[in-house]
């Protein structure tokens, strides 16, 4: 049995992939990567990200502000992510959220902005890709408070306990696990693993950032998911297969792609 993986968050049109995209792709399948999906961060990468996804039958799209890009966000950007969000490639809302470790813009701009987008992706009938640092509690609750159930999501790159994944999956979210989840210090992340059930739990890379264990250092790319994705199975006591066939369904079915 061939394993067939979804990188579920990818930053493949940023500029660290220039040089050498179309053999990072190449490895990428190579590795059992059968799709991505590539996220925006505001106008100019959500545009580049539908291109890359219009271009490439393998690579899907997400467009959104990121909470770091918050502040700058005007009603033209607003304006502009919705249009987008519209766009036949694409397939989710996000980036978008709440980031309260580095507090790259004001509190009450992330939560105006993650709001407001949390709108527009239920406007658009497409699931939420949520950012969350140090913020799980108002993430949370302003999810709750947006009925962002209504159309669903994945928390990116969770970095909760199992308490805060039993509340994600209430809520109608998946849960994904990237990089860290292969770390000797993951801390929460292996029990998180070995809780969320089968049809809860993605995978992940968010390249070229958060490379697994033995890349440390190094760009992180689509190839390196199947790294993560052994470390999940082996914690979950499943065979690599059966898991990865699990993930890719859930995400295919949250993001309705075929």
């Amino acid at each position: 049995m061939s394993v067939e993986l979804f990188d579920t968050h990818a930053h493949l049109h940023f500029p660290d992939f220039d040089a050498d995209r179309a053999e990072t792709l190449a490895r990428a399948r190579q590795a059992g990567v059968t799709r991505v999906l590539t996220i925006g961060t505001e106008v100019p990468t959500s545009r580049a990200a539908i291109a890359l996804a219009e271009s490439e039958p393998d690579v899907w799209a997400a467009v959104g502000v990121h909470p770091h890009d918050a502040a700058e966000a005007d009603e033209a950007t607003l304006a502009e992510i919705e249009r987008l969000a519209g766009a036949a490639r694409v397939a989710a809302v996000g980036e978008i959220g709440l980031d309260f470790f580095r507090n790259l813009s004001p509190r009450d701009a992330q939560e105006r902005v993650f709001r407001h987008l949390i709108g527009v992706a239920c406007r658009a009938r497409k699931p939420v890709l949520v950012h969350c640092r140090d913020a799980h509690a108002e993430v949370l609750a302003i999810l709750a408070e947006e009925r962002a159930s209504e159309v669903g999501g994945i928390m990116h790159c969770f970095s909760g306990d199992v308490a805060i994944a039993r509340r994600c999956l209430d809520l109608g979210l998946l849960v994904s696990l990237a990089g860290p989840v292969t770390y000797p210090n993951a801390r929460a992340l292996p029990e998180v693993a070995r809780f969320v059930p089968a049809d809860g739990l993605v995978v992940e890379t968010d390249c070229p950032f958060l490379p697994p264990q033995g890349y440390r250092g190094k760009r992180n790319e689509p190839a390196y998911l199947a790294l993560t994705a052994a470390r999940v199975a082996e914690l979950r006591g499943e065979p690599l297969e059966v898991f990865a066939r699990h993930a890719s369904d859930n995400a295919r079915r949250l993001l309705r792609i075929g």
